[in-house]
Formats: structure tokens, sequence, C-alpha cells
């Protein structure tokens, strides 16, 4: 548990130094420039990187990570402060009384205990109530577009799911994404190619959602799984006094087979 007199001081300390260097005549003059937009860039790569430190089950890199993170938020908070949008104050506010309004069972004793299945319905019932009370009414508004891809792919075919849209067997989505790599095959443009291309992430994705897996951890974990196949096959030419590049596309498979078998069995 947190101390919160501690947690006011020191969050209040990490604010008063952003603060700092933003002032406009004794700030830092690479921090007074920045915008909304220029520190953009920052707030993915902390997240990814927080991303990283998760999977890789790094501990205290996660408490580095996490508060760069922070920072990254309080800074946004502090230009958004400058230009009298929102504060800190009113941020931590609405945030803390959103999760209150939406975990009712906990906060509101008349409401009766939950299983994880009814809260996550009940979950959605709460943001779609939300949605309908702001301008982003129709069924994707509220789904970013900047969102990574793979991520927003999975949240559209969700939500489409949800409005009953949505394959009933699995079987068929084998059979939708044969018949997409068909018609991949068949393109003849770049535009078809791409588009057909799509056409298989998509159906990819929907076949993920339904084995309840992530995609995008699937991927991390295979780009993962091959350099590392790559970098031991490095090490047996380097051994070998061979340069990869060198070696013809037989002995790069039996290299890759060899490597692959030895990474299996361990």
């Amino acid at each position: 548990m947190h101390n919160p007199k501690l947690l006011n001081k020191n969050l209040a300390k990490l604010c008063d130094t952003v603060a700092k260097l933003r002032d406009p005549e004794s700030g830092c003059p690479w921090d007074k420039e920045q915008t909304f937009k220029s520190l953009a860039p920052f707030v993915i790569e902390e997240a990814y990187e927080v991303l990283e430190a998760i999977l890789n089950e790094n501990w205290s890199e996660l408490e580095k990570e996490l508060g760069d993170l922070l920072l990254q938020i309080i800074f946004h908070t502090q230009i958004a402060s400058e230009l009298k949008l929102f504060n800190m104050s009113s941020l931590i506010d609405k945030v803390n009384q959103k999760m209150i309004d939406r975990h009712p069972h906990v906060f509101d004793r008349k409401v009766p205990e939950r299983t994880v299945e009814e809260q996550r319905l009940e979950w959605e019932n709460i943001k779609y109530k939300e949605r309908q009370k702001s301008d982003k009414k129709k069924t994707f508004d509220d789904i970013p577009n900047s969102l990574p891809a793979l991520k927003r792919s999975i949240k559209i075919q969700q939500r489409a799911s949800k409005k009953g849209f949505d394959w009933k067997d699995m079987d068929k989505i084998f059979l939708k994404l044969s018949e997409e790599v068909d018609e991949l095959k068949q393109a003849k443009t770049t535009n078809e190619t791409t588009e057909e291309l799509g056409d298989i992430l998509f159906t990819v994705v929907n076949l993920a959602r339904h084995l309840n897996i992530d995609p995008e951890e699937a991927l991390y974990k295979s780009n993962v799984k091959f350099v590392e196949r790559f970098e031991a096959i490095e090490i047996i030419a380097e051994s070998d006094k061979t340069e990869l590049e060198t070696l013809s596309e037989v002995k790069k498979n039996n290299l890759w087979r060899k490597v692959k078998k030895a990474k299996q069995s361990l």
C-alpha cells in the first residue's frame, strides 16, 4: 500500500520539476519548445518500453519505464495547464471518478457482487452509455485511429461481435483465410496486393481473437524466436569462418533446421 501523504508530496515535486523545466525565463530550451505533437512519439516509445519490461519480467526495469511514462503524462498535463485546458488535479479527479462509476459493485453497497464475466459485460454496458452521452455515438467512433493496426483491428472486431456480426464456427475463419490467400495470389497491382494482404492480416487477427490469443504478443514472441535462431546461425557461421551471406540456400536451410531442433530440445 502507498503512503498518501508521501505519494502526494512526491507527485507534487515531480510536477514542480516539470513546471520549472518549462519556465519561460529560466527553463530548459528543449523542454520549453515541446508541444503535444512533438512529445507524442515519446509517449508511444515509453509505453512500448513498459511492455518490453513486462514481457521480459524485468521488474526493476518496469519501475524505471513506468516512471518515464509517468513523466510523459505530467509533461503533457503541464502543457495543458499552460494552455488552460486542464490540470493534474482535474485529470486525476476525472479518472478516479470514472473508475468509481465503472465499478458500482465495489463502491456501491447496494449493487451485488459480480463474476468476472458479469463485470466485463457491465463494463461494456457502462462504456456504451458513456458513448451515447458524448459525440461518439457510432459503433467505432471511440476507437482511436492512432492505435497500432493490430490492436485497433481487435477492438473493431470485438465491437462488431457485440452487434452480432461475427463468425460462429472457427472452421469458417480458416476457410476465409484460405480464400484471402487465394485472392492475394491473384492480385495484379500494388493497390490490389496491399488490400488483399490487409484482408489476410485482418482475418488472422480474427482467428487470434477466437483463440483468445493476443496477436501482438504472438507476433512479438515470433520476432524474439526468429532473432534468437538467426543469431545462433551467425555464431555457427562465424565459428566456421564463413560469411553467412555466402552460404547457399540449401546450407542456410540446413543450419536453420539444426538450430530450430536444438532450440526445441531445450
